[in-house]
């Protein structure tokens, strides 16, 4: 009789522990389940493509057919408009690319600042000079948005180069010098092939004048041509991970040196 009642009271006493510890256990699993369960917020592919100071290559060309006024004249307060002399430009652009930050930025406006050093020289199929060449600086804006391979892009570039003049010949409405400015701005969209490799599209604005340097000689009428532009781009130099897994080797090495 001892030894039953000594039973009943082992397996009530188990029953009693297995309901409390098996609904924890229970909770736990299902928390588990929920968290494999719930998707992870992938990570920003592109800030492997932009970031402070990488440095890039790219080769960018145009074809400029469409005469336009100088989209300044409002500011400067001269009105030229479009001369009966009408250009087609063909400009060809190598440039050396820094990322001056990272991505930042609010909304629509995330992204970073982007600096250009070029070299360019252009045709001209259409007009009585023949070629321009160029030495050129930029600043750019890239609009980036989380995981976008499309970033679109707003570019502004000035520059100082020389044209085989041709109004001190007798050529109505040609450029007065040969030492001339220029002006491009230019909006598109740059694709992302990886983080090595870019292509970009967009439309381009170009402005060729003297700066009236060569008034009251020969008037300064200038160039103002817009259309297509496509380029390539290409990194130079290891990626961030590389660069920063090498920082932190480099920076090892000097913390096991110092004494």
């Amino acid at each position: 009789m001892v030894l039953t009642r000594l039973m009943l009271i082992g397996i009530l006493a188990v029953c009693s522990v297995d309901a409390i510890i098996c609904p924890a256990a229970d909770n736990k699993d299902s928390h588990a389940e929920a968290r494999a369960t719930t998707p992870q917020k992938r990570a920003d592919f592109n800030r492997e493509i932009y970031y402070k100071n990488k440095l890039e290559f790219s080769l960018e060309g145009a074809w400029l057919p469409n005469n336009i006024p100088f989209v300044f004249d409002r500011f400067v307060g001269i009105w030229v408009g479009v001369t009966d002399l009408h250009y087609t430009l063909v400009p060809l652009i190598a440039s050396v690319r820094w990322q001056m930050n990272n991505i930042a930025g609010p909304s629509v406006f995330r992204g970073n600042w982007e600096g250009s050093s070029s070299a360019s020289f252009t045709m001209i199929p259409r007009g009585p000079e023949t070629r321009y060449w160029a030495y050129i600086m930029g600043i750019r804006r890239n609009f980036v948005q989380p995981n976008w391979p499309l970033v679109p892009y707003f570019e502004g570039r000035v520059g100082i180069g020389d044209i085989n003049a041709k109004e001190p010949y007798g050529v109505l409405y040609a450029q007065g010098q040969d030492l001339t400015f220029t002006v491009l701005l230019d909006a598109g969209a740059r694709y992302n092939l990886s983080p090595r490799y870019s292509l970009a599209a967009g439309a381009t604005y170009m402005h060729i004048s003297n700066l009236y340097m060569s008034e009251p000689r020969y008037p300064n009428y200038g160039i103002n041509v817009w259309g297509p532009m496509i380029g390539a781009y290409m990194r130079w130099g290891g990626s961030r991970d590389g660069r920063t897994a090498k920082k932190n080797r480099d920076h090892g090495a000097v913390s096991a040196d110092t004494p």
